[in-house]
């Protein structure tokens, strides 16, 4: 189509293919099987590309009652592992027509402000990830569809939770420690309020106390760098046996480790082991890379939108917590002391 030409109708479609506008909007609606021949929805598709037509969705939305967009909702723009969720979430969403809008809540505590003048009538469904179910209230109301990724099963008020099997993943970390002979740990610890850290809390102190011999010690830290280091400088130079182990929340905890202990004079991983959460791309540029429990955060954006599919088509998605996998690289060792 030249610029500046009238945007082609599908009054134009149906006359290049022959055909009624009614059969075009069977067609291009993918409702023609068993009312327009096969040859027939060909020539109109054809027809359409050659003339560049576009539906017009907002009109076919305000017929349907549909905006086919969902919002996802996420604690921060500023995290990779989130940046990974939209993507696989989007793409699922482009492949049945959907698109998807993101909008960050800090913290995932809220209470989130409606983006739109009515989420209600701007949306068909939201995901939230790592949020407080609570704090998506005056997004949704008591309407719009909702699935929970990484929230508690038990207590979500959504339609569906997607999760990842963090509780495998903090096994997996212990067992490959206590394998290596570590008895001494420290827990550098997420300081949010939330479902998923309490899980990875609960489960390292279960893992560990089966063993006997084992102590462990818990520092508190936000999310940062910074405040990791200062939280694993304490906790490290507290009196007693210096722990011979740190497992943290987040690569971003044990990048903090790493500054505490290079500080402290201790080698990695001679000294102290560490060990992550998430796979992120710092866990590689570390020195020595970081052993963590690889989170696939696109798989966990795809099953998130497929699961609201499934709501919105009135189906029941499948319960079934999504794989992780321990990533063993430099940052760990049998310890240095007995």
């Amino acid at each position: 189509m030249a610029a500046g030409s009238p945007r082609p109708t599908s009054r134009d479609v149906a006359r290049a293919a022959g055909v009624s506008q009614a059969a075009v909007s069977l067609v291009l609606g993918e409702k023609w099987r068993g009312r327009v021949s096969e040859r027939t929805a060909d020539r109109v598709r054809e027809a359409a590309r050659e003339l560049g037509y576009r539906p017009n969705l907002a009109a076919r939305n305000l017929r349907l009652g549909s905006t086919r967009t969902v919002l996802l909702v996420v604690p921060a723009l500023t995290t990779e592992f989130f940046a990974g969720v939209y993507t696989g979430a989007a793409r699922v969403a482009a492949e049945h027509g959907f698109g998807v809008v993101l909008y960050p809540s800090p913290e995932g505590i809220g209470p989130a402000r409606d983006p739109f003048a009515s989420a209600q009538a701007a949306l068909d469904g939201v995901i939230a990830s790592s949020m407080a179910a609570d704090a998506l209230t005056a997004i949704r109301g008591d309407q719009l569809p909702l699935v929970m990724l990484d929230s508690d099963p038990a207590g979500s008020t959504g339609a569906a939770t997607v999760n990842l099997d963090i509780r495998d993943g903090v096994r997996q970390v212990a067992h490959h420690l206590l394998a290596l002979g570590h008895r001494r740990f420290l827990h550098l610890a997420a300081d949010i309020p939330s479902w998923t850290f309490d899980e990875r809390a609960r489960e390292l102190t279960r893992r560990l106390a089966a063993v006997p011999g084992t102590e462990l010690r818990t520092a508190p830290a936000p999310i940062s760098i910074d405040g990791a280091l200062a939280a694993a400088e304490t906790a490290l130079s507290a009196p007693g046996p210096r722990p011979t182990a740190v497992v943290c929340d987040d690569d971003k905890l044990a990048a903090g480790a790493y500054k505490a202990a290079r500080r402290l004079g201790l080698r990695i991983p001679d000294d102290l082991s560490v060990t992550g959460l998430d796979d992120l791309a710092l866990a590689t540029a570390l020195d020595p890379e970081l052993t963590t429990v690889r989170l696939d955060a696109e798989l966990f954006g795809e099953h998130g939108m497929q699961a609201l599919l499934a709501v919105l088509d009135g189906r029941t998605p499948p319960r079934q917590d999504i794989p992780v996998n321990l990533i063993v690289r430099g940052s760990t060792a049998p310890p240095s002391t007995p």
